[in-house]
């Protein structure tokens, strides 16, 4: 083994561990918004599989924050509908068509181009992930992390940082390290997985689950014919054969037995046999390390959300981080108090639906299955049933109106968004008249405050800009009625206030970026 060497790089202000998805958007959000960050991973390269395959629409939301939307939609397949099927027999069918988003559908692509995708992104904000780089340990303290890094030809390097961020996956080296239990339990069936061509099956922009009486079959698009192909085998097996790969016979007798027939597979470009496990770690944080993505939560592949939930903790974490790196905000203040409560809310939900879900695919039970098929067609004729079903999958329900971040100062009109809530990116006017997108002013990594004309003209508008201005931005609203709105930087509604009530706008922002005053963090650093 090489010498020691003990790094104290003032320029890594977070060193992120693991560069897939979320790790990647962690660290190019930390970049983009001038943190300085370092990415290792023990992998000589990127996954060449394909893994999780479905951005969704809040997901890209976020993205166009990042200003990295349009590559993904370049190359990614819209999936417009979700369908559930018996055999040839519609039960139902959703379309996401009309979400209120400009993106009304799951982007299906590979993960193996999504983590391209996003290191060209990283690239592009002059990082490197440094691969073949393993963190073995670390120290954490007040003020900061020392970790040790073994580096591809053995020697080990002792690096300081402001903050860890573990961000390695569902066996994470930091989640073991923290001592946090994964809490939870894996579900009971096998499950086959295939990427393969298909021939008799032309619907290239639905996700399509079929429904039969010893399991389910899911057929997601991928392009140019090719599908992945998703069945439970039964209750999970012992046996040493548990662990071979499927062969393409077996995934034809899946399609012939469960399918709609005619279907024929071929051209096979991964086959494996995987488990499902749902579990999660209470808190995200330990003092200066934190946690996101499978290193805090795993799912069942159900609705497609493991991947878009970890992306999103990368997106609410690193505004906040990058806050405090830039010394807009202390490391106590509310800030990095809420990461660990808004996201693990966040991630207990989707384990839940997700759960539920397959659950609903899997029952083995003769006279529960007939009356799901025959409740399923009849429920979803409900138009509101509908709504929110196709508004959870695209994730646009998720809201943090329980957060530290979110208040209503008294005298707040009721009517429109309440705090916590998404906002819709739209056009708003800038001081000097011009108009930009909303999502485009947040790229700043600053709240944008959203005032009448009057009020953003005021002198308490200009008194506010200078004592909070590298933590806020400032944009007329249009509806006078609105009041006062800030919106926190990943797009979701902080505080609404009354017209004129500056006051409440100021103390909001005191108490997030000054102090965790009575809402302090046990774990704050």
């Amino acid at each position: 083994m090489g010498a020691d060497h003990t790094h104290i790089n003032p320029a890594c202000r977070v060193l992120v561990v693991g560069a897939g998805p979320v790790g990647l958007a962690m660290a190019s959000e930390l970049a983009r918004l001038g943190v300085g960050v370092r990415i290792v991973d023990k992998t000589a390269a990127r996954s060449d599989r394909s893994k999780a395959l479905v951005l969704w629409t809040r997901t890209l939301e976020l993205m166009r924050i990042m200003g990295c939307v349009d590559a993904f939609l370049g190359i990614g397949l819209h999936a417009t509908h979700a369908s559930l099927r018996s055999g040839a027999r519609e039960l139902v069918r959703l379309g996401f068509d009309r979400l209120d988003s400009p993106y009304p559908f799951g982007l299906l692509l590979p993960q193996s181009e999504t983590e391209r995708l996003l290191e060209a992104h990283l690239n592009e904000h002059g990082v490197e992930v440094e691969r073949e780089t393993e963190l073995t340990g670390f120290e954490a303290d007040a003020s900061g992390v020392t970790s040790t890094l073994r580096h591809a030809d053995g020697h080990e390097e002792r690096l300081r940082s402001d903050w860890l961020v573990g961000c390695d996956g569902a066996h994470s080296t930091v989640r073991h390290a923290l001592g946090f239990e994964f809490e939870g339990e894996a579900e009971p069936n096998d499950w086959l997985l295939a990427d393969i061509h298909l021939q008799g099956f032309d619907r290239d922009d639905e996700v399509t689950i079929f429904l039969h009486r010893i399991g389910v079959l899911a057929l997601f698009p991928m392009g140019g014919g090719r599908f992945r192909v998703i069945a439970d085998r039964g209750p999970r097996r012992e046996d040493p054969g548990a662990t071979v790969a499927p062969t393409l016979e077996d995934v034809q007798d899946v399609l012939d037995v469960r399918g709609p027939g005619s279907l024929r597979a071929g051209n096979p470009v991964w086959l494996t046999y995987f488990g499902i496990n749902e579990r999660k770690v209470r808190d995200y944080r330990a003092g200066r390390v934190l946690l996101a993505g499978d290193a805090a939560h795993i799912h069942s592949p159900a609705g497609g959300q493991g991947m878009n939930t970890g992306l999103q903790d990368a997106c609410n974490l690193s505004w906040k981080l990058a806050l405090v790196c830039r010394g807009a905000a202390t490391a106590a203040s509310p800030l990095l108090a809420s990461y660990s409560p808004e996201r693990s809310a966040v991630a207990a939900h989707v384990l839940s639906g997700a759960a539920a879900l397959t659950r609903m695919g899997t029952m083995r039970n003769p006279l529960l299955q007939g009356l799901r098929n025959f409740i399923l067609p009849l429920a979803m004729r409900l138009p509101a049933l509908r709504r929110t079903i196709v508004t959870m999958l695209g994730e646009l329900d998720i809201a943090y109106r329980d957060s530290l971040l979110s208040r209503r100062a008294p005298g707040a009109g009721s009517a429109g968004l309440q705090a916590g809530e998404r906002v819709v990116d739209q056009p708003v006017r800038l001081l000097d008249g011009t108009s930009a997108g909303l999502y485009e002013r947040l790229r700043s990594g600053r709240f944008l405050v959203l005032a009448g004309r009057e009020d953003a003209e005021s002198e308490q508008a200009a008194e506010l800009l200078g004592r909070f201005g590298d933590a806020c931005d400032l944009a007329v609203d249009d509806v006078a009625e609105s009041g006062i709105r800030a919106i926190r930087p990943d797009g979701y509604l902080g505080l609404v206030a009354d017209a004129h009530d500056w006051k409440a706008v100021a103390g909001y922002l005191e108490d997030l970026l000054a102090s965790a005053g009575s809402v302090g963090h046990a774990n704050a650093g």
